[in-house]
């Protein structure tokens, strides 16, 4: 087989003669094994062709990564060279302990930085000659820009989670995250709604840090509540209408989002490296990061990602959104991911669209939702972009106009005052709709708790695993748009219970269960569906019994989840240091329903081929920065944020009135 030249749109002639065909043509026409074959070669060999200028990219880092042209970042470089004079706020990264001569340098220019406890970095603002200099000493791994941070944005039914919440056992009762502390990161959380602590109950917000610089850990923003409600809100109101997925787990009130929803990585970080130092004296066990920042270096660079990992290392599951990038003036976008969602340590959630109705069988990908892959990338010594091309989501959640706790006089709804719910006059009991992959985490988040009650043996790679395992695969989806497929409540606690405790101790290829296999299948709201009974990994995926019936290598410290699968030469290959027998390796991108598409992409009327080329089927590949309509900009644009709040169509959604009296 030829390959194309590199920087070559694949097949341009065959493009060009199928654009002429009839729309009823293309559709019957069956993709060719020489179509398939070359697609494949392209996305496991890193060929998603740039334009013509572009330098060839290459799929996710060699086994030994090249040296970088820069330990800067791409759009560090850009900023330095427009103002080399000016500030310029970034975050260094250390090997380690950042050196007494680094110091000295940093000190010599500025009084004012921030450091951390547990992530080697500082963050700091210099003058931009002073960070090119930093870039060449041995003592500095990496400099990135410290961008800002922003927004992404009848559960208890539809996700299963009424069934889970019988699931108890000695020890426990109701199934409910008692005692798990949840960190939400974000803009705040009103601990003055009923939601979280009504009249003669003790508040369940235990902790309220700020690092934005406001001085205040209000949620002035709105956002913040209302994704917390949704992890943990009570059922107090509206006689339970409105009960999170956790309603009694504690909550850690993180602020970094300021009362525009704005922030920065370095807030961020600080934040995340807090949850790590206090996360005993809280029992901190999930962080949830509905936010997110365009993706520009590859996630081993990132400076958040790299502190996500130093919370899974410590024991923390974090959750992430998957950001808001999924479509383009009516079109789909693949490559859209936010960091820290591009973390492979991370569980990147994406949202579902349930149209208001707790039946799953017309369940669909919100139009919003980021797509895969992770588009960050390093440059080499050779001027070579290294993209990490990683499958993104893990998984959906339900994501689109979601009723949950509303903060009084909030930014988004002073804004725009249609998302109030209507759902009460007493200001503690006000509800209002969002829509976004910052709503869905949140539901994941608060089931990670109620697994973590259940066994709370399970290590984040376990939580993880289970969580795509037994979540239910979405007819017509790719596994860019839903990674293993749609949250399962019932299905990942029922499995949660079965896990030995003592599993890590265990040799590999052990029996990982007490007890029988469990059914395999979930009954919701009366529709029965099959458990995907795969785990995503880098570029493909892992399926079969033997992923929850013995102890795999890769449920472990020390490696994230999608390490399993490794690549040599343009060859996917199985670790059997981490996966043992039994485990059947996928040679594509998982469809819906358990075929496969060979590029990893969706091939309806045309193929995606270029980097931010728009093709016939609509769909676009964002290539490091995605311009979508569905995102809130740096700048605080809130008119680019509002097709986000307003959600997809969803004709099914009403918000029950409160009629519980103000008490």
């Amino acid at each position: 087989m030829n390959r194309p030249r590199r920087g070559h749109l694949l097949g341009e002639v065959r493009m060009s003669r199928n654009l002429n065909r009839s729309s009823k043509t293309k559709r019957q026409r069956l993709i060719s094994p020489f179509l398939s074959g070359l697609l494949v070669w392209a996305l496991v060999g890193g060929y998603f062709l740039s334009p013509r200028a572009a330098k060839p990219a290459l799929a996710g880092p060699p086994p030994s990564k090249l040296a970088h042209i820069s330990k800067m970042s791409v759009d560090l470089r850009a900023a330095v060279q427009k103002s080399p004079m000016g500030l310029v706020p970034v975050i260094i990264t250390a090997p380690s302990k950042p050196s007494a001569g680094l110091w000295g340098v940093i000190m010599s220019n500025t009084h004012s930085y921030q450091s951390y406890n547990r992530v080697p970095a500082i963050s700091v603002k210099l003058p931009g000659f002073v960070v090119g200099a930093l870039a060449v000493r041995p003592d500095v791994l990496h400099i990135s820009l410290d961008r800002p941070t922003h927004m992404t944005g009848h559960l208890e039914t539809t996700t299963g989670t009424a069934e889970a919440r019988n699931y108890t056992s000695p020890g426990t009762g109701q199934i409910d995250g008692s005692g798990i502390g949840i960190a939400i990161l974000d803009s705040g959380i009103d601990s003055a709604h009923h939601s979280f602590g009504a009249p003669g109950q003790q508040c369940r917000v235990i902790a309220n840090v700020d690092f934005t610089g406001e001085n205040t850990t209000q949620d002035l923003y709105g956002h913040g509540t209302h994704v917390a409600s949704i992890a943990a809100g009570s059922n107090h109101v509206a006689y339970g209408a409105y009960t999170g997925i956790a309603p009694g787990a504690n909550l850690l009130n993180v602020r970094v989002l300021g009362a525009q929803g704005q922030g920065s990585a370095s807030s961020t970080i600080a934040g995340i490296d807090w949850c790590i130092t206090n996360k005993n004296a809280y029992n901190i066990k999930v962080l949830n990061l509905s936010l997110g920042t365009t993706a520009v270096e590859d996630e081993a660079d990132d400076p958040i990602c790299q502190a996500v990992q130093q919370a899974v290392n410590a024991g923390l599951v974090v959750c992430a959104a998957a950001g808001n990038n999924g479509k383009l003036n009516g079109n789909k976008v693949y490559g859209g991911i936010h960091s820290p969602g591009i973390s492979r340590w991370a569980i990147t959630v994406g949202a579902v669209n349930t149209f208001g109705t707790d039946d799953r069988s017309d369940d669909g990908i919100a139009s919003y939702s980021s797509r895969g892959p992770t588009r960050g990338y390093y440059t080499d010594t050779a001027g070579v972009n290294h993209y990490d091309n990683l499958i993104k989501p893990d998984l959906v959640a339900p994501g689109n106009k979601i009723i949950e706790a509303e903060s009084p006089g909030n930014y988004l709804l002073s804004e725009s005052p249609t998302l109030d719910a209507g759902v009460s006059t007493f200001i503690p009991h006000q509800m209002m709709y969002m829509s976004g992959t910052s709503m869905a985490t949140p539901a994941v988040a608060g089931a990670v708790a109620l697994m973590l009650e259940k066994n709370p043996a399970l290590t984040p790679n376990m939580v993880k695993a289970i969580l795509e395992y037994t979540a239910q695969s979405l007819s017509g989806y790719s596994s860019l748009e839903q990674g293993a497929g749609e949250l399962n409540v019932e299905g990942c606690i029922r499995l949660a219970g079965l896990i030995r405790p003592d599993f890590l101790s265990q040799p590999q290829g052990a029996p990982l269960l007490n007890g029988a296999l469990p059914t395999q299948t979930t009954t919701i709201a009366g529709y029965t569906f099959q458990w995907s009974g795969g785990i995503i990994q880098k570029w493909n995926s892992v399926t079969g019994v033997a992923l929850i019936a013995n102890k795999q290598g890769v449920y472990g410290a020390g490696v994230a989840l999608s390490d399993a699968v490794t690549l040599s030469n343009s060859v996917l290959l199985g670790d059997a240091a981490l996966l043992g027998d039994g485990v059947v390796l996928g040679d594509g991108v998982l469809l819906a329903e358990g075929g496969t598409m060979a590029d990893g992409v969706l091939l309806t009327l045309g193929v995606v081929l270029g980097d931010g080329t728009v093709l016939s089927d609509g769909v676009v590949l964002g290539d490091g920065v995605v311009l979508g309509d569905a995102v809130l900009t740096a700048d605080g644009t809130f008119a680019s944020a509002m097709s986000v709040l307003q959600g997809d169509p969803a004709w099914g959604v009403v918000a029950p009135k409160d009629g519980s009296p103000p008490d």
